[in-house]
């Protein structure tokens, strides 16, 4: 079971590595991070909640982006 405590570390893994490498897609970020992919999703959507991230979707890849501040 992953916890909240859980999902909001890694939401700070993933905001740190997008401020890092840009936009990506949601395969190689899940790929870029060291934590369950359950965990890296629901720290996604958390992310996208507080408006932090710009998704947009080509086809049938996802892109995901640090918002401008």
């Amino acid at each position: 079971m992953i916890d909240t405590q859980t999902i909001g570390e890694t939401a700070g893994v993933v905001w740190q590595y997008l401020k890092e490498h840009g936009r990506t897609t949601l395969t190689t970020l899940e790929r870029g991070i060291s934590s369950p992919t359950e965990a890296v999703l629901m720290a996604v959507g958390w992310l996208a909640r507080e408006g932090k991230l710009e998704l947009s979707q080509e086809k049938r890849t996802v892109y995901i982006q640090l918002t401008e501040e």
